[in-house]
């Protein structure tokens, strides 16, 4: 009974977003949940591989008509000087993530290697909701079975209390740090004349940075504090990855299980290392393109995904003569390479990131703009420092607060670290409080997690 409530506010808590798109996922849950019985009692290998292709190409196909549809055919009549209708819909929240959560799942039910499920315990895999909306891509034999083990369902104390501190922390992460480093960086894409003073562009450069940081270490936190309430532990899809030494690392440390995913669902098919230096090469560098792909339907996301496979091409090519540079050189030049690309990342258009890189080599260095200043400090700061003298005290704080939040992004341990040595205790209850209470205070209007858009 608790796995059908359970279900039930899933389901409730994606149609509170939007009630039109609940259908596609249930029906998609049907339909997938339907192919693994038939996998499972069908001896007809022919028609199980043509159901297999069919079901492939109908989760991915509705991803494509959602997500990449209306940028191909923009594409189209831009080359082609076509006139084709657009068609603009509204992406369904989480489509990507539980898209490729079923595509898993159904690739391992054709290969034989899922047991038998009942529909509640598959239904529920694939709307858990705390990591419905924006991950991680979990596994069905890492999740199923917890929903299943009965100490899981008698309320567990020690977990709840670990789930309060890790949402804590990651509500902390999202609203103080991700969304006040994220009004400077929308002030400046709004009107990229800011990026005209090289001062200005840097510190956007870096606040970019450590906004997609804290906002998907925010919600990965969440979505372990959540879970953690309901006695289910999600899989690690962070670990710190500005400690990487390189961009190997880093991709082993940034989104983890999307990561795991396309190594075994994509890299590892494609012939992985088994086929020759180059050909392994190659799998490396498609496995991103299609990564970049799957982040966004637009140029810059292609480049991205293109720029990050011929970074880990490299890398693994001459990793030898890379491991002889002493490790801060290594640690400089991974997170230089990260906060430009970012910017790729972050970028309207191919155009707009080549703009901003021209200014940024400008070298045309004045004092930063009072509104890029002000934009990093809150309402209720900003107040406070109006009615001090003098402005450079802001300035002073801008930059102890980024001098902060990369120290923590580096050194301090993060939330699952936090975790493996958790006690319930007072001083814990108290950070978490005091966490929960700042964020709430700090609220400031609508804040979307920038993982929501994927």
């Amino acid at each position: 009974m608790s796995k059908v409530w359970l279900l039930g506010f899933s389901l409730w808590f994606y149609g509170y977003f939007s009630i039109w798109y609940l259908p596609i996922i249930v029906i998609s849950v049907i339909i997938n949940y339907c192919s693994d019985l038939y996998f499972r009692s069908s001896q007809n290998c022919l028609l199980k591989k043509l159901l297999f292709v069919a079901d492939i190409i109908l989760n991915v196909g509705c991803l494509f008509i959602f997500k990449y549809l209306g940028f191909l055919t923009e594409t189209i009549n831009n080359i082609f000087s076509a006139d084709f209708f657009v068609l603009k819909i509204a992406l369904p929240l989480g489509i990507s993530f539980f898209t490729f959560q079923q595509v898993s799942f159904i690739i391992d039910s054709y290969k034989g290697a899922v047991p038998k499920y009942n529909f509640i315990d598959y239904a529920l895999f694939v709307v858990f909701f705390p990591q419905l909306i924006a991950g991680p891509i979990v596994l069905h034999d890492e999740i199923i079975p917890q929903f299943n083990n009965k100490c899981n369902q008698i309320f567990n104390p020690e977990n709840f209390s670990k789930g309060i501190y890790a949402f804590a922390f990651g509500l902390a992460k999202k609203v103080l740090i991700a969304d006040t480093m994220g009004n400077a960086v929308n002030l400046a894409f709004k009107d990229t004349d800011f990026f005209l003073n090289t001062s200005n562009g840097i510190i956007i450069m870096f606040a970019y940075t450590l906004q997609i940081y804290f906002d998907f270490s925010g919600y990965c936190d969440m979505s372990t504090g959540l879970g953690l309430m309901f006695n289910i532990k999600i899989p690690m899809n962070f670990n710190s990855p500005y400690r990487a030494l390189d961009i190997v690392d880093f991709w082993k440390r940034w989104h983890i299980t999307l990561t795991r995913f396309f190594t075994k669902y994509l890299y590892i098919p494609l012939g992985g290392n088994r086929k020759g230096k180059m050909r392994t090469r190659l799998n490396n560098f498609i496995t991103f393109l299609v990564s970049g792909i799957w982040h966004g339907a637009n140029w810059t996301f292609i480049l991205w995904g293109s720029i990050h496979g011929i970074g880990i091409v490299l890398n693994k090519e001459f990793k030898s003569k890379i491991d002889k540079i002493p490790k801060i050189i290594r640690w400089f030049i991974t997170f230089s390479f990260l906060n430009v690309t970012w910017l790729l990342f972050r970028a309207n258009t191919v155009h707009q990131f080549l703009f901003i890189i021209k200014r940024l080599l400008s070298c045309n260095f004045q004092p930063l703009s009072d509104e890029i200043i002000e934009a990093f400090i809150s309402n209720n700061l900003l107040y406070i420092f109006n009615g001090i003298k003098f402005s450079y005290l802001k300035i002073i704080f801008v930059f102890m607060l980024f001098a902060f939040v990369i120290y923590a992004s580096i050194f301090m341990k993060n939330t699952s670290e936090k975790l493996e040595c958790f006690k319930p205790n007072k001083s814990n209850l108290l950070v978490s409080l005091t966490l929960i209470f700042f964020s709430i205070i700090s609220f400031s209007g609508i804040s979307t997690f920038l993982y929501f858009n994927f």
